[in-house]
C-alpha cells in the first residue's frame, strides 16, 4: 500500500525537535526513499517535489515551496540522539545533504546512515517498528500530535501504552527544557491539543491518564482505539460478507493471515520485489486495515483459511 512511514522504534523514541513543516518532509522522505530506493546513496539522491508535498498535506503550492526551502536551510543541521541497546547514545543528523532547485519546486536529500538504518533494514518482527499510513495524519496541524500518533502506533497490536516519566515523554515530544515547564501550560499547549486532533482528524480515538507521585504528575499513559467506519459508508458497500468478515477480523488475525499470504505466489503482484517476508506481511498487515484493501484481497484470506464465525 502507498504512502506507508516505517520507522524502528528506536527512531520515533529518540530525542528530536523537528518543525512540523521538517516533519512532514522527513516522511516524505522516509515513503519515497523505501519505494524508490533513491536518497539512500549520494549518486542516487531522492527527489521531493513540491507538489507532492501540497497534494500529501492539502496546503497551497506556495505552502509547500516555503517547506521545502526550510527543509533545505534548517532540515540539514538538526540532530537526533538514538538510545543504542547497551544504553550508550549514538547521536546523528536527518540527511547528509540538501540542494534545493530553486525555481523547480523541488529539492534533492539523501538520508544519512543511521536514518537509513532505520527505515529500511528493518526485519524480524513488527514490535519493533511503527508503520502507519501517511494521510492518517496529514491533516495534523500540530507537530506535537504527529509525534504521539507514532508512539501510540507502537502499541497499536494493544491498544494501550506503559506509562511515560514526564521527562522522558517531553523528550520524545522534542520539548526543550524551558519549554512549557509548568504541567498547566504542557497539558494546555501540547497535550490536549495533540490529543484532540489525533481525535478529529486521524483514524484512532484516544485519551489519557495522568500518574501522580504524591501531590506531582509522574508521567502519562495512553488508551486509544480504532474509530468506526460510518453506518451509511458500510451501507452503500455491495458485499455485505466482505463487509462482516472486514468488521470481525481482529488484530491477532490480521497479522496471523498476513503472514501466510506473504508466502502465497498469487500475491507476488502486491510485492515490491526487494523485501523479505516479513517485510511483506507487515505491508499486508496495513492493507487488511484498508477496507477496500481487504475487499480485494478476500479470496486470497479464504484461501489460508480465513473464516468468519
Amino acid at each position: 500500500m502507498e504512502d506507508l512511514v516505517v520507522k524502528s522504534n528506536k527512531l520515533v523514541q529518540a530525542i528530536q525537535t523537528l518543525s512540523l513543516a521538517e516533519t512532514r518532509v522527513m516522511q516524505l522522505a522516509i515513503v519515497d526513499a523505501r519505494e524508490t530506493g533513491k536518497g539512500l546513496t549520494p549518486e542516487h539522491p531522492l527527489e521531493l517535489h513540491a507538489a507532492r508535498y501540497a497534494k500529501a498535506f492539502k496546503v497551497s503550492s506556495d505552502a509547500a515551496y516555503l517547506a521545502l526551502i526550510e527543509a533545505e536551510d534548517s532540515l540539514f543541521k538538526r540532530q537526533f540522539t538514538i538510545t543504542n541497546e547497551d544504553g550508550t547514545l549514538t547521536k546523528s543528523r536527518w540527511i547528509q545533504d540538501a540542494n534545493y532547485r530553486k525555481g523547480e519546486g523541488r529539492i534533492l536529500v539523501t538520508l544519512t546512515r543511521v536514518v537509513i538504518e532505520h527505515v529500511t533494514k528493518i526485519d524480524g518482527f513488527e514490535q519493533y517498528f511503527t508503520s502507519y499510513h501517511l494521510k492518517k495524519t496529514s491533516d495534523f496541524k500540530s507537530v506535537y500530535a504527529v509525534r504521539l500518533y507514532e508512539l501510540l502506533m507502537q502499541w497499536k497490536s494493544v491498544g494501550k501504552t506503559p506509562p511515560y516519566e514526564v521527562n522522558k515523554f517531553r523528550n520524545q515530544l522534542g520539548i526543550g527544557v524551558n519549554e512549557y515547564a509548568r504541567m498547566e501550560a504542557f497539558k494546555r499547549r501540547v497535550l490536549d491539543i495533540a490529543v484532540d486532533q489525533i481525535n478529529e482528524f486521524s483514524d484512532i480515538t484516544v485519551k489519557y491518564e495522568q500518574h501522580k507521585k504524591g501531590r506531582s504528575i509522574s508521567g502519562f499513559s495512553f488508551r486509544f482505539k480504532q474509530k468506526k467506519l460510518p453506518q451509511q459508508l458500510l451501507d452503500n458497500k455491495k458485499d455485505p460478507n466482505t463487509i462482516d468478515a472486514f468488521s470481525k477480523m481482529t488484530e491477532a488475525q490480521r497479522h496471523l493471515f498476513a503472514n501466510k499470504l506473504s508466502g502465497l505466489p498469487e500475491m507476488g503482484q502486491y510485492s515490491q520485489g526487494t523485501e523479505s517476508y516479513q517485510q511483506f506481511a507487515i505491508r499486508i498487515a496495513e492493507m487488511l486495515q484498508d477496507q477496500d484493501k481487504f475487499k480485494e484481497l478476500y479470496p486470497y484470506l479464504q484461501k489460508v483459511g480465513f473464516k468468519v464465525t
